[in-house]
């Protein structure tokens, strides 16, 4: 590709292509100059480690952040990034996985972590979001790793960022491409915006019902409950009873996440087996769970080979998931028949007709896990059995029922976002290596673009 570029392109060095200053090209702080004692409470200043690069998109996740103090931040200035920076990943299974800080970051620095580094434009040379794009283009990726080096932890190192070939065309057509393929990215997180929007309605009703019992207490003051018909207002008791886990409503009860569904351990077939992969049967892992509700598209599939070794492992549409091993507390709900690596538990419930209110029931069990598994205690590495006897308050089942039923046209727009999205991510990638090569000009791919948004 780098071969045969349209009239007036070049390639470029990436490291050519930063702004001036020593400081413009740097990683992160090496071994221990972060330790825990460096680490304070918010105020502070932020510290960007993997978990803020999503594998395979440029948004950048500007929350769950540690921070450290200003006097650290102070002495690790080489090592700072700032809005309109893009930030990579240098070791591990993430490899060139590149992330652009917005213009609009919720703060004005951010200090990088020991696997990360990060490239400052000049943007008088390139334009930072055809930058984004092209280093998540496949024909970059597979460039770093091809080159990665590292027997047993591959690396993708500052030496080779600085030395790596970019196809750079003159720095208006760098601003087009970058707008017409920002335009697809712009429409797919205002589809995620408006997914987290409907979630927090989904889950606000969830903790008046369920968690903070509002119906309840508004009967024991002999109030109607706000907002509710009466048909739903009588499913709800006007007395708590004590419980093992303290006071719950009248005639609800305390179980296990076993008696929510059937709970299943993923399994990874034998890599072994070139036949056990395909395009059959998706196979969820954790990358796959981050910022998302359902599970509509993996990284991995496997082929119906591989999937037949471990029938019992398949879950059907609306099972749910959640991550217990290494990135603990995720949660995404399948929508066609899937399987999981041994990371993550899931739940198949036996009552299709309350899926919804077990979402949010293992959510709150989620959150739980990421907490206390952050202390490193048992919940950081959580197996099927004890997964499965977490406890869980069960609403009765007309009550789970009618939740269920409330909250069914969220859960479809949910879905809905999360299609489309997945369509325009798919014309997204395909005009991509089209574009970064010449193969499509900008006039036609506007075109492409205009048609699905």
């Amino acid at each position: 590709m780098l071969e045969n570029l349209p009239d007036r392109w070049d390639v470029v060095k990436a490291g050519k292509l930063a702004a001036p200053g020593k400081h413009s090209c740097v990683g992160g702080p090496f071994g221990s100059n972060l330790v825990r004692q460096d680490y304070v409470e918010y105020p502070g200043v932020p510290v960007i480690r993997g978990g803020n690069l999503v594998l395979g998109s440029r948004v950048f996740q500007d929350f769950d952040f540690v921070f450290v103090s200003e006097e650290k931040a102070a002495s690790l200035q080489q090592n700072t990034a700032h809005p309109g920076d893009l930030v990579f990943m240098q070791r591990g299974a993430s490899i060139g996985q590149v992330s652009l800080i917005p213009k609009n970051a919720k703060f004005s620095r951010y200090i990088l972590s020991q696997n990360l580094m990060k490239l400052t434009p000049d943007p008088q040379k390139a334009d930072v979001k055809f930058l984004c794009y092209y280093f998540l283009s496949p024909l970059a990726q597979e460039l770093i790793q091809r080159h990665s080096v590292g027997s047993t932890i591959p690396g993708f190192n500052l030496t080779q960022l600085r030395d790596f070939p970019v196809p750079l065309p003159p720095l208006n057509e760098q601003k087009a491409i970058a707008h017409i393929l920002g335009t697809l990215d712009d429409k797919i997180e205002l589809n995620r915006q408006m997914n987290q929007t409907l979630e927090e309605i989904a889950r606000a009703l969830f903790k008046s019902w369920f968690i903070d019992f509002d119906p309840v207490r508004a009967k024991m003051d002999g109030r109607q409950p706000a907002g509710m018909d009466a048909e739903t207002a009588a499913l709800f008791p006007n007395e708590f009873e004590d419980s093992a886990i303290g006071k719950i409503p009248k005639g609800w009860v305390v179980g296990t996440v076993q008696d929510i569904g059937h709970v299943i351990c993923g399994k990874t077939p034998s890599t072994q087996d070139a036949e056990n992969y395909g395009a059959d049967i998706p196979f969820i892992t954790i990358p796959d769970m981050h910022g998302k509700i359902f599970s509509i598209k993996t990284n991995k599939y496997l082929s119906s080979k591989g999937a037949k070794t471990q029938a019992n492992k398949t879950l059907p549409p609306y099972s749910i998931c959640v991550s217990c091993i290494a990135t603990p507390g995720l949660v995404v709900m399948t929508t066609h028949p899937s399987q999981t690596n041994q990371q993550i538990n899931s739940v198949i419930p036996y009552e299709a007709d309350t899926a919804f209110y077990y979402y949010f029931v293992l959510r709150e069990v989620a959150d739980e896990i990421k907490a206390r598994g952050s202390g490193g205690s048992v919940f950081a590495n959580l197996n099927k059995g004890h997964f499965s006897v977490l406890p869980v308050l069960l609403a009765p089942a007309e009550l789970r029922a009618r939740y269920h039923l409330m909250v069914e046209p969220i859960f479809a727009k949910f879905l809905s976002n999360e299609l489309e999205s997945f369509s325009l991510t798919k014309v997204r990638d395909e005009l991509l290596p089209k574009l970064l090569s010449g193969g499509i000009r900008i006039k036609d791919a506007k075109k492409v673009v205009e048609a699905v948004t």
